[in-house]
């Protein structure tokens, strides 16, 4: 994000808030009251000034705060009996290459700042600035007041709206306009923080009382789901001291300015104490997936050079699997001969008897087709190579179900088939010439010697 542009959101940030703030005390709520000062009207509108006011100093310490940066040929202690932390790949300690400096813990390059943060949680462009170790509790602080100035704000615009439906108060035009529009602007912005995004506040303060970041929020759950599918053993997260040690760190030790703007954080952001009974084993955060591939580390002395050709394969020679699917042989069209019926079904000089063998769909069917051999005793099947797989054939379900219940009671000892006795053939005697007399000539007889 360019300067000017993140110049631009802390504007359009700011003109929001003065807009929420203002435009409903002065065009809804001193109207309401008759546009006189009262002390009901004070008791209304100086706790909204007061959270606005805390709000907007919070919102300046975010913006103009630095977050925190790696001093400059600052090297870890590796003599440290509380450890330091090491790169996965050569267990030596973390290095920044596009700093050029080695990392502290929990430290981590942002591109839009184009350096190292302390503590990094997130790059915020809405305070056009990064919420590292020392703006963190003020980033948090101004969630806090937006949540709770919103509320305030809703709360006051309804009371309004419904005194105008309870006491026949009906607002003027220019009321009614302001009162949509405060409710058109500050229904999404406490909708964006609080709720929206995983509801943004609660997670920082969930983060605030776990003392994680987002980015080790992001490796928390890569962990867990390591764990789950049991790749590695559990490990606790090696800086959570707490629930009060944890907010102490970030609001400070005293319960009475947390809410306060302006102050500091513990430490000086290059080291954080550890939680006491570390079960992690000396292994580092985030622990690596053991089944994951390994890149080795770039040779500095490798220097790429453009081919001449763009049809390339490696080292400069062509792919030997890379081959078009015309070069491929085709099979020879088959000769009509004996086997072969010249004429079609329909014609009177077919003749059904003949011995038939069945012709390939079509002539591209034969070209690009391939036969599976696989189904002895059934018509062979081709199948076409497509450029994104095998395409095979429909097939004629019907046919696939009969062969399936073929071959299943095919199988010996699976059923027992019930097969008939041939009917028997009468003896000789009156009834063997009664079975040979037509049905129509039995009933004419019966008719008669009813009759």
């Amino acid at each position: 994000m360019g300067r000017l542009t993140g110049r631009l959101f802390v504007f359009f940030t700011t003109c929001l808030i003065a807009f929420i703030a203002y435009s409903s005390q002065i065009f809804i709520i001193w109207p309401w009251y008759g546009r006189e000062f009262s002390i009901e009207l004070l008791e209304l509108l100086l706790p909204f000034n007061i959270l606005v006011g805390l709000l907007l100093w919070n919102y300046a310490l975010c913006v103009n705060t630095d977050p925190g940066a790696v001093p400059p040929n600052w090297r870890p202690n590796v003599n440290d009996e509380d450890g330091y932390e090491v790169k996965k790949l050569t267990r030596g300690p973390r290095y920044c290459r596009t700093c050029e400096s080695y990392k502290p813990p929990r430290a981590h390059h942002c591109r839009q700042c184009k350096r190292c943060v302390l503590r990094m949680d997130h790059h915020c462009p809405w305070v056009n600035n990064c919420v590292g170790h020392f703006n963190y509790g003020h980033f948090v602080r101004f969630l806090f007041y937006v949540d709770l100035a919103c509320s305030y704000h809703l709360a006051m615009v309804t009371r309004r709206v419904w005194s105008s439906t309870s006491y026949w108060d009906e607002p003027s035009g220019r009321e009614l306009i302001f009162i949509v529009l405060n409710f058109a602007t500050c229904i999404p912005v406490l909708v964006a923080v609080g709720i929206f995004r995983s509801a943004h506040s609660l997670y920082h303060f969930y983060s605030l009382l776990g003392n994680s970041t987002t980015i080790e929020g992001w490796e928390k759950d890569k962990v867990a789901t390591l764990v789950r599918r049991g790749r590695i053993r559990e490990i606790k997260f090696p800086y959570n001291l707490g629930m009060r040690r944890n907010i102490d760190a970030v609001l400070g030790p005293n319960p009475l300015t947390w809410c306060w703007p302006g102050v500091p954080p513990q430490g000086d952001g290059l080291k954080y104490p550890l939680a006491d009974g570390d079960d992690s084993g000396g292994e580092e955060w985030p622990p690596k997936d053991p089944e994951a591939y390994e890149h080795p580390e770039a040779d500095p002395n490798y220097q790429f050079q453009l081919p001449a050709s763009p049809w390339t394969y490696q080292n400069g020679s062509l792919n030997p699997n890379l081959q078009p699917p015309s070069t491929r042989r085709r099979k020879p069209a088959a000769a009509p001969g004996p086997d072969y019926s010249a004429v079609p079904p329909y014609h009177p000089d077919y003749n059904a008897d003949e011995s038939q063998r069945r012709y390939p769909a079509s002539e591209s069917e034969e070209d690009d087709g391939e036969e599976n051999d696989d189904a002895v005793g059934r018509p062979r099947e081709f199948v076409r190579r497509g450029s994104e797989g095998y395409e095979v054939r429909p097939i004629d379900r019907e046919a696939l179900l009969r062969r399936y219940v073929e071959d299943r009671t095919a199988e010996p000892g699976r059923y027992h088939l019930y097969v008939p006795d041939p009917p028997s053939e009468p003896e000789s005697g009156p009834e063997e010439e009664d079975e040979r007399i037509p049905l129509s000539e039995k009933l004419e007889m019966w008719r008669t010697n009813v009759a």
